[in-house]
């Protein structure tokens, strides 16, 4: 199992406040996720090809082609603020 200054230091990386009573819990539930990584990494992994997904996905995106944009008119006269160059937003604050 992990030690409690590791789940600390994973709980600071992920901007996670724990409490005393969730550092055991949590320190199960990623020894539990490591140990399932490092059964993977067990296995022969050579002809099997990457994916992004589990299956097959086919027709998920549409083709990117190229259309016309809105005219520049219709664009800048919806926006709260505009000229004729473009929106105009307010400055940072220095």
């Amino acid at each position: 199992m992990i030690e409690r200054d590791e789940v600390l230091h994973v709980a600071r990386l992920a901007r996670l406040a724990l409490g005393e009573d969730e550092l055991e819990p949590m320190a199960r539930e990623l020894s539990a996720v490591l140990d399932h990584v490092a059964k993977i990494g067990e296995l022969d992994l050579e002809n099997v090809p990457p994916t992004s997904h589990v299956v097959d996905m086919t027709g998920a995106l549409r083709a990117d082609e190229p259309t016309p944009s809105l005219p520049r008119e219709v664009v800048l006269s919806q926006a709260p603020v505009a000229s004729d160059e473009g929106f105009l937003v307010p400055s940072p604050q220095a």
